[in-house]
């Protein structure tokens, strides 16, 4: 198609390129060990009615266990989840009633005490949340359905390294961490494209004036723009050598009181340039439209999603037709209802998920292989570029989505059934009580806003 229509675009999944960054980074040895200690613990308690009763009698009936959308978003929520309540799960691993529990004297009692008492268990939780943070914050970004977010991933990605402070800038610590984010990002979100929105969206190029003297950025500016105006010469001269000099040295409307409103985070690019770019007719069109781009097909995988939850084994007799109704009623309310929360500016968590699909890790051994979205990178598999385009076989694979093997929500082929949170069918090595029933509350007043960023 590139080689067809030479003036279109490709540009990769953010969201699915933000996800194989915080994949790699939790595979580092440190990271995973504090997140399968916490797995541990959370297994064990959800795994027995008397800890799980105690843990909620001490969290004010609050889960630990934070789903979301996917395995790594849930062991962030799940991480943050545990940091807030550390006080509170300290306190219950030495009272009298978590000490009276038969279950507690067992070998994964005794390291679930111990996980919860050990400091550098939670120094390194605490590491873990400061190193996911700046990408998780793009996640909501990308996936929030909020604003359009092309003009502000490549910036957010560089704001993103400043992991570098959460290691105290010795690089020995942070290697390894910046070496995966550089490598998931290249040819992925450093195209052309990505760079030419990030200069042409004031909120970065206005506050900091250097990147119009970045070879780097310029250089994939003018590439922009060759793209852009494929075969028109005359509109590429004046986008590059009239326009971009107006936009750059803020002449006319560029340069207004009210032009500075690019300052804020929360304005639109795009509306910016329809309101102020009419002396740069040229440039202008071109940064209207880019800067109104997405930057994830995430919402496609939504639409499957909820057609898995509606076609399943029982209900396989539907008519095309009346399916095709349900996807669309279905997955139009629930539009609805996330713009009706962003409308009435309440807080919206985009990574928090309605079932427990992407948190069986943390509430049984062996829960992460029933994961429904697994993401895979063959780039660390070596494979080379298709013919004549440059580009690598698997970044190809992953822009149609060939790399996200999706599984049915309800389907009797998996191994084991998905387990919610909510459910009291655990097993327990000791069943002679009585139990103590707690209701359960949903963890809303913990949900962050899908708007969190702050410069």
């Amino acid at each position: 198609m590139l080689e067809k229509r030479l003036n279109i675009f490709w540009s990769s999944c953010a969201t699915h390129t933000i996800n194989l960054m915080l994949q790699g980074i939790g595979n580092l040895p440190r990271f995973k060990k504090t997140v399968d200690q916490a797995k541990a613990f959370t297994i064990f308690v959800y795994g027995h009615h008397r800890t799980l009763a105690c843990m909620r009698s001490f969290t004010k009936e609050k889960d630990i266990i934070r789903p979301g959308v996917t395995r790594f978003a849930t062991n962030y929520l799940t991480l943050q989840s545990l940091m807030d309540k550390k006080d509170a799960l300290r306190k219950m691993v030495v009272d009298a009633k978590w000490e009276e529990i038969p279950d507690v004297k067992s070998r994964k009692g005794k390291d679930a005490t111990t996980t919860m008492l050990s400091t550098p268990f939670w120094k390194s939780v605490a590491l873990c949340l400061k190193v996911f943070e700046p990408l998780v914050r793009l996640l909501r970004l990308v996936d929030g359905d909020v604003k359009p977010a092309m003009g502000f991933l490549y910036g957010e990605l560089i704001k993103g390294k400043e992991v570098k402070e959460a290691f105290g800038n010795v690089e020995k610590n942070y290697k390894d961490v910046m070496a995966i984010v550089d490598k998931k990002m290249k040819n992925r979100l450093d195209s052309p494209l990505h760079v030419a929105a990030y200069m042409l969206n004031p909120y970065y190029s206005y506050k900091e004036a250097s990147i119009f003297d970045d070879p780097n950025v310029m250089e994939k500016f003018m590439l922009c723009c060759e793209t852009y105006f494929k075969g028109d010469e005359e509109k590429e001269y004046l986008a590059v050598n009239e326009d971009f000099d107006k936009f750059r040295t803020r002449q006319g409307s560029f340069g207004k009181k009210m032009a500075r409103s690019c300052e804020k985070f929360e304005f639109s690019p795009a509306s910016w340039w329809r309101l102020y770019g009419g002396g740069a007719p040229t440039l202008q069109h071109m940064a209207t439209r880019i800067l109104s781009l997405t930057a994830s097909s995430s919402s496609c995988e939504r639409n499957w999603s909820t057609f898995e939850s509606i076609h399943t084994k029982r209900r396989n007799r539907l008519t095309t037709e009346r399916l095709s109704m349900l996807v669309y009623v279905q997955f139009n309310a629930r539009l609805l209802s996330k713009k009706e929360k962003i409308s009435n500016k309440k807080t919206y968590e985009v990574l928090l998920s309605n079932d427990a699909a992407e948190a069986q890790g943390f509430l049984y051994e062996g829960g992460d292989d029933q994961a429904l979205v697994v993401f895979k990178d063959p780039d660390d598999e070596g494979e080379g570029e298709v013919p004549g385009t440059g580009m690598s076989w698997a970044v190809l694979g992953e822009a149609i989505g060939a790399n996200e093997q999706l599984q049915p929500r309800r389907s009797g082929r998996r191994a084991q059934p998905t387990r919610e949170i909510h459910e009291e069918e655990f097993e327990s090595e000791s069943e002679d009580y009585e139990e103590e029933q707690i209701p359960f509350e949903d963890d809303e007043d913990e949900i962050l806003g899908a708007n969190s960023f702050e410069d």
